[in-house]
């Protein structure tokens, strides 16, 4: 009860885990998304209208054209008279200030002059004093005028006419009065006396202005409900994108905050049941996906990052949808996992994508195709260059279906649309990104691509090269093991390929100690001058060295694998026996001969094994007959499946049988083993009585 109670748990936790990677994935590209339904129309002016016709739902406005609209409130601006409040009590206080502090007289000056200072120093507030500041910038224009605000009245005034403190100072000394005593007057700090008595009202000014600019008509025309914006074939012009823009933001403005919700509801909504198709999909075809945490990573990520990047384009009109790589998606799940998941992963992500745009009927039927021409260019990666052909194939199906999509149009004469031809080709230099960005997704998710296997195959590499020098036997063997491997792999549908690299580097370990290892031996065996217990450990260490090498030199966790499982919990029975054999009357202890596992976890890892334990094995045989191989291979592999060496790995009885015969017959014709002729035995000499005629 408590087992089936667990798996029930189980069960839950993973219908759980699976709701929570889809609601996570909807959430995520929902907010990406426009929170306007309303169309966003990326045209260029001068181009053609490639998509459906547009007619006016309801009436709106054109508004003018940016720059015109612009230059008519700058000239606004320019004849603009702003206001200058005229602060009375200024020249009042001044006046005051040069009568109080020289009522005693002024030096050498009778004290007529007093009053005729007073006087000439109100006729120059009179002019109007502005600040040396505002009278630049408003003397631009000779014509310019300014009004002054005198209590309730206001007057205009040319700016020319006013003076600065400092013109005022000059335009003082400068009376025919006052020049002829200039040096007894200067001794009174006249400047002191004279101030701007003009101040800016930025209030009133500002509120006039925006009176004025607002008088300006912002709209040039309207368009009437019914009426056609802009048909597919037209030329696109700076009023018909006026138009287009107008028509959208007026919808925007319509739209209330209740449809705005309701319209991210159903993205959501639709996000969520498609997510839940691909998920369910992966359930019944590929559930081994869900037992690899970095599979399903990045095949979800990738269906979520597309929709965003589409989303944002769209958001902010940045250039055209088609000019994303979107095929990079099944390029990489074709590479990483398989064909038939990459086909459904691009439908997925695509239908997501459509949804932000205008006209998305065209965009499913291109990208569709260009995603299925990916993934068939991509059948059997072994090289990166296939990128670049890829890349070309899939841009040049997106052009193709493009032109077919508008040669179907009804009572219209294509024209090539240059723009739409750069879109493709500028996507498809991006899909060339898929080659530096195959080492990101290998690093980050953990995936070990084709290409990568390829290159690790060359016995020209470093780590190959090296243990051909020091163990050219462990080398040898590792090449016959992945010959036969890969021939086992091909025959019962698994990965042949890597099996074959698996092969080259299970025994890399023997590098450090490769004469103890028979393969690499020349008449002397050093095992002879050990105890049975220190040669199993240096035989049994060869994992752990494996693997020591093998992090270092930076291979791939699925090749550290086939290096763990190659021997899985198995035991060097050589040594153990003998030590057995050299204490009979004691139980010895299995620990120092037992490798440390663990035991296949895949076919790949599998067929390894009896690769590798039927080709060793097979070197000790006395006579290479079919008899004797048949019996090696049939006991060495049945030993295996009755220890337990499989239970945890997918493989079945089937793929046994079919490995033992495709291990004979290797071993057959590696070993030329042939049917026994008969000697040709002499005629006996004939009698005389038989040679008589």
């Amino acid at each position: 009860m408590s087992t089936l109670q667990s798996r029930d748990e189980l069960s839950w936790q993973s219908v759980l885990l699976r709701i929570g990677i889809i609601a996570i994935c909807t959430i995520v590209i929902v907010i990406a998304m426009p929170q306007s339904s309303a169309p966003q129309y990326n045209a260029k002016e001068g181009s053609p209208w490639t998509q459906a016709a547009v007619t006016a739902t309801f009436d709106f406005d054109i508004p003018k054209d940016s720059a015109t609209y612009r230059a008519e409130c700058d000239s606004v601006r320019k004849v603009f008279a702003p206001y200058y409040i005229n602060n009375l009590s200024t020249a009042q206080i001044q006046v005051k200030r040069f009568i109080a502090r020289n009522q005693n007289g002024i030096d050498g000056l009778p004290n007529s002059y007093i009053s005729l200072v007073a006087k000439k120093l109100a006729e120059l507030y009179s002019l109007g004093i502005v600040p040396q500041a505002d009278y630049a910038r408003l003397n631009r224009d000779t014509s310019a005028l300014i009004r002054i605000v005198t209590g309730k009245m206001s007057q205009s005034h040319r700016v020319r006419t006013l003076l600065t403190p400092m013109m005022a100072y000059e335009r003082f000394f400068k009376d025919s009065q006052i020049s002829v005593v200039r040096a007894q007057l200067q001794k009174c700090n006249i400047n002191e006396y004279i101030v701007s008595n003009l101040k800016y009202d930025s209030v009133r000014s500002n509120d006039e202005l925006s009176g004025q600019i607002a008088l300006i008509a912002a709209k040039c025309g309207q368009v009437k409900k019914g009426e056609r914006i802009i048909d597919r074939g037209d030329i696109i012009t700076g009023e018909t994108l006026r138009k287009l823009e107008a028509y959208s933001a007026e919808m925007e403005k319509n739209m209330s905050d209740r449809s705005k919700l309701t319209t991210m509801w159903g993205r959501a909504m639709f996000i969520f049941i498609i997510l839940s198709i691909f998920t369910i999909y992966l359930h019944l075809f590929r559930a081994d996906y869900f037992e690899k945490p970095r599979s399903l990573a990045m095949v979800y990520c990738l269906i979520a990052v597309f929709p965003i990047l589409v989303s944002l384009m769209v958001q902010y009109n940045l250039f055209s949808v088609y000019v994303l790589p979107l095929a990079m998606l099944p390029m990489f799940v074709r590479v990483f996992l398989d064909s038939r998941t990459a086909f459904i992963a691009h439908i997925t992500m695509v239908l997501i994508c459509s949804l932000v745009l205008t006209m998305p009927y065209e965009f499913l039927l291109i990208q569709i195709t260009s995603g299925l021409v990916a993934i068939y260019s991509l059948r059997e990666l072994s090289k990166r260059a296939q990128i670049f052909t890829a890349a070309v194939y899939t841009s040049a199906a997106a052009l193709a279906a493009h032109y077919a999509l508008q040669l179907m149009q009804p009572g219209e004469e294509y024209t090539i649309n240059h723009s739409m031809v750069m879109h493709f080709i500028f996507s498809g230099i991006l899909l060339l990104l898929a080659y530096p960005l195959m080492f990101l997704v290998e690093k980050v998710f953990g995936f070990t691509s084709s290409v990568t296997l390829f290159e690790l195959s060359d016995t020209n590499k470093n780590l190959l090269r090296r243990l051909s020098e020091v163990a050219p036997g462990t080398l040898q063997h590792s090449i016959t093991v992945g010959n036969i491997g890969s021939e086992i792999a091909s025959k019962i549908g698994a990965k042949s390929l890597l099996v074959r690299v698996g092969a080259l580097y299970h025994d890399i370990g023997k590098m450090s100690a490769p004469a103890f290892f028979t393969e690499n031996q020349r008449g002397t065996n050093p095992h002879d001058r050990l105890t049975p217990i220190e040669s199993a450990e240096i035989i049994v260490n060869h994992v752990q060295e494996g693997l020591r090498i093998a992090e270092r030199e930076g291979l791939p966790d699925v090749i550290c694998d086939f290096i763990r499982t190659h021997h899985g919990e198995g035991m060097a029975k050589y040594f153990y026996i003998t030590e057995q054999n050299a204490h009979p009357d004691a139980e010895v202890d299995k620990a120092p001969f037992t490798y440390p596992g663990p035991n296949p976890f895949t076919r790949e890892q599998a067929i390894l094994m009896m690769a590798d334990g039927v080709e060793a094995a097979s070197r000790s045989l006395q006579e290479y007959s079919e008899e004797s191989i048949t019996e090696l291979v049939n006991r060495i592999i049945d030993g295996m499946v009755t220890d337990g060496y499989f239970r945890e790995c997918p493989i079945t009885f089937r793929d046994i049988a079919t490995s033992k015969r495709v291990l004979i017959d290797k071993l057959k014709s590696m070993y030329h083993t042939r049917i026994t002729y008969p000697e040709l035995k002499p005629n006996p000499a004939p009698s005389k009585k038989e040679g008589r005629v």
